[in-house]
This record gives C-alpha cells, sequence and structure tokens, in this order.
C-alpha cells in the first residue's frame, strides 16, 4: 500500500546511461514519482533520493555506469540510491557494495520501485547504521515482468515501449541476460498508451524494445499486427520504429510502411558486419544476403528512406580479409548512415572462445574507416534532398538558437534564429530544403507554411 505523504514534498535527482529505451523508462519513472509528489531536484540542489539507471553493452558503459553512481553519491550526501538497469542486473552484488548505494533493482523488480521506497520511507527513522546495501535481482529465466513506458522526456517525440528482452543470444552479447527473454504487452495496451500520447499532444512516437520485430511471443500477436493497429489510431500524426533485425523486416512489413499513413520511410537496421564467416560467428539470424535484400525492398517501395545500420568493428574471428568483406559490401549498400561501435569483451559471453583477437589500434583504425564512409554516404543523401520541399516537425529550441526538427525521411533541418518561432515548437511545417549548415550537420529551412 503507497503512502502519499511519505513521497510529498521529496526532490529526486536521476541519471541514465544506455539506449533510448532506458532514457523512456527513466522517463516513465520520474512521472511515477511525480503523481505521489516527488519533483525533479533543481540544478545545485542536494537531492532526497538518485536514481541512475544503467547500461552494460561495453566495458566501456560499465565504467560510465561507476563513474556516474560515485558523482550522484557525492553530489548528493544522505540520498537514498537506487541503481537499476541492465548493469544493476548482470552485477548486483558488486554494485551494492559500492558506499553509498541503497538499493539495487534488476530488470524483474524496477518495475516495483514505488513499493520499495514506501517500505524505506516509512521507517522512522529511514534506516539505521547508515546505507541499506541491498540488492534484487532474480535470474534471467525468471525476469517475468514487463514494465510499460510512454514518455516524452523533454524533446518533442515520445517514447513507447512496445517489447523488452531478447532470445537471440548472440555470441558477443550481455543483453538477454540483463533483460531476460522477449515478452510483450497485447496491442490493445499499446494502442492505448499511443493513444493517450496522442491526446496529450505527441506528434511523433517512436517504437522502442530490445527486439521489436519479435514481438507477439508472449500474446500470439505479431509486429505487423501492432504496427496496423497503431497506423489507424485517430489524430496520430508520425511513428518512427528504432531497430529492427533484419530477419524480423518482413516484405509485408516494409509493403505496409511504404503505404502508411503514419509510419515514417525511416529504419534502422543491425548488420554488426558485412562478412558471412563473421556474422556464423557471431550467431546471427541472417546473412549479407538476406541483409541486401531487405535494403533493396525498402529502396524499391520508398526510394528517398533513410537506413542506418549498426556495424561493430574488431570482433573476435574479424581477420583483415573479414575486414574488408564489410567495407566492401557497406560501400555497395544503397544505405544512409553507419553506427560504427568497437566490440567490447564481455564476461561469460560465446565470443570468448573465439582465438583471434583484434588489438585496439586496429579497431581503431577500422572504426575510422567506415566513419569517412558514413560521412559521405549521409553527406550524399542530404545533398540529393537540396531544393525540395518536406514537412518538418520542429523542436523547442534555446532562446535566441537555431531550433531543430527531422523530415519525414529523418534529414535533420535547421531554422535560423531570428526565423525561430516559440509558436513553431512541435509543429509539422512545410518547408524548403536549402544548402547545408556551418558545421555539415542539417539542411538549412525556409519556412513555407
Amino acid at each position: 500500500m503507497v503512502n502519499p505523504s511519505a513521497f510529498k514534498g521529496k526532490k529526486v535527482a536521476y541519471y541514465t546511461l544506455g539506449c533510448k529505451l532506458n532514457f523512456s523508462e527513466t522517463s516513465t519513472i520520474i512521472k511515477h514519482l511525480g503523481e505521489y509528489g516527488v519533483a525533479p531536484a533543481s540544478q545545485g540542489e542536494c537531492a532526497d533520493l538518485c536514481i541512475i539507471n544503467t547500461c552494460s553493452v561495453t566495458d566501456i558503459a560499465d565504467h560510465k555506469c561507476r563513474q556516474a553512481i560515485h558523482r550522484m553519491i557525492r553530489e548528493n550526501p544522505g540520498a537514498f540510491v537506487v541503481v537499476m538497469g541492465c548493469y544493476a542486473q548482470l552485477q548486483p552484488e558488486a554494485v551494492s557494495r559500492i558506499e553509498g548505494v541503497d538499493l539495487v533493482l534488476g530488470a524483474n523488480e524496477k518495475a516495483d520501485l514505488i513499493k520499495y521506497l514506501t517500505t524505506y520511507w516509512a521507517q522512522q527513522p529511514p534506516c539505521s547504521g547508515g546505507h541499506l546495501h541491498r540488492f534484487f535481482a532474480v535470474k534471467t529465466k525468471d525476469i517475468k515482468t514487463f514494465a510499460a513506458s510512454c514518455s516524452r522526456g523533454n524533446r518533442t517525440r515520445y517514447f513507447l515501449k512496445v517489447q523488452d528482452g531478447c532470445d537471440y543470444f548472440c555470441t558477443y552479447c550481455t543483453i538477454p541476460y540483463a533483460r531476460g527473454f522477449s515478452r510483450n504487452p497485447p496491442i490493445e495496451s499499446l494502442v492505448a498508451q499511443a493513444a493517450a500520447a496522442v491526446s496529450e499532444g505527441g506528434n511523433e512516437i517512436v517504437l522502442t524494445g530490445v527486439n521489436i520485430g519479435d514481438f507477439g511471443k508472449s500474446t500470439g500477436e505479431t509486429f505487423v499486427d501492432l504496427v496496423k493497429a497503431l497506423d489507424r489510431v485517430a489524430g496520430a500524426k508520425r511513428y518512427r520504429i528504432s531497430s529492427i533485425e533484419p530477419d524480423l523486416l518482413s516484405d509485408e512489413l516494409i509493403d505496409f510502411c511504404a503505404s502508411s499513413r503514419t509510419f515514417m520511410p525511416h529504419f534502422h537496421i543491425p548488420l554488426q558486419s558485412g562478412s558471412d564467416t563473421v556474422l556464423r560467428l557471431m550467431h546471427r539470424h541472417y546473412d549479407t544476403k538476406l541483409f541486401a535484400h531487405k535494403i533493396s525492398r525498402i529502396k524499391e517501395k520508398m526510394p528517398s528512406a533513410f537506413i542506418g545500420v549498426d556495424v561493430m568493428v574488431g570482433c573476435r574471428g574479424e581477420t583483415p580479409e573479414c575486414f574488408e568483406e564489410t567495407f566492401s559490401f557497406l560501400s555497395a549498400l544503397d544505405v544512409t548512415q553507419l553506427h560504427v561501435f568497437p566490440y567490447s569483451e564481455r564476461p561469460g559471453t560465446a565470443a570468448l572462445k573465439i582465438p583471434y583477437v583484434v588489438d585496439a589500434e586496429t579497431k581503431k583504425q577500422r572504426s575510422k574507416r567506415l566513419l569517412e564512409l558514413s560521412g559521405k554516404k549521409t553527406h550524399d543523401f542530404y545533398a540529393a534532398h537540396i531544393g525540395r520541399q518536406a514537412e518538418v516537425l520542429f523542436e523547442k529550441a534555446p532562446s535566441g538558437k537555431a531550433m531543430h526538427g527531422f523530415t519525414r525521411n529523418y534529414i535533420r533541418v535547421e531554422l535560423a534564429p531570428e526565423r525561430s518561432l516559440p509558436e513553431y515548437d512541435n509543429r509539422l511545417m512545410t518547408v524548403k530544403l536549402g544548402d547545408f549548415n556551418q558545421d555539415q550537420t542539417a539542411l538549412k529551412a525556409t519556412i513555407i507554411k
């Protein structure tokens, strides 16, 4: 039983690392706390509660998590400190031993944060002898809960969590251990959340999850069923699919998005490697032929679609020949942008059994080459749209600064400061796309209507 008086007047500080899903979940938590009277702490104000939502996709991410935890403890002496997220699920005992951490919540427990806080704040005094150092994180097979999340955060777009967990167990990845197996709520509940976001003024909703194309395992539905249902939500203007595995990106889904009123011509598809040898070592569920077919199908149906691609460099087994295969494959592929990241050794993963190891300097050089290729592809894609008209959803800008927004196919657009008006915030406007801005990160725009 929640006692609202125990929460009223409290201040919370929070920090999120990692993916869009983490940011969405944190935003939802802060919203729920606000309903009980807990307000975000102002800059420089000492908080009563600190929440750190962690990531563990790489060893660098782990290091950043530890830094964030220590910083929050140092800046908020005496606060009740809660650590949750993937790092908390994978290393709960280690996190709980950090001096100043009170509570560590795994993937199955974070949805019950309010319950844990009620128990803590109901104590008089709250706790004796300093910090609690408690952790709650069940084993992967026992992660069953789905914590619903549809949040706006500080930006224009909403993030709707449609799925959690993953059943793929790629050899380099710890996410299934951190998030559990694939699960999802029924379509009906997601449609209701999307409709609520639209009623609040949400003009763009991003579908998030760990492996969203696997949607439906919990409910006997499919991701295409979900997309079609969301497309029918009255008043909905824009949806984006955050990321979808190539083997789960069906031709039916591509064809539907091409004719959809609301689903944008924008895809983000993990490739990881353009070498079939490496894909097999990774235990990925496709080969380069299937991936190339998906890109070709998208471009056939939506010639101006923006296609982002994840690429991992320097994983175990990626010989110089395998990397050159990847570079050649991506060079010939009609994609817009590459999200390049170096392979990071993760304890307990099957990849550690692969004998061929790539050194750090080689990873750096390979990343540099792919980032240069990405820069050229993105520049060429933007340049091809100069002079065209486009619909842009603008985002609020600081006073005196240029306003930015995105076209339907995810081209970043900039409006000069003297032309940026508050009434353009969260509005869909028709613009004419001009030349690149000063730092080449957006196209200048002129409002038509």
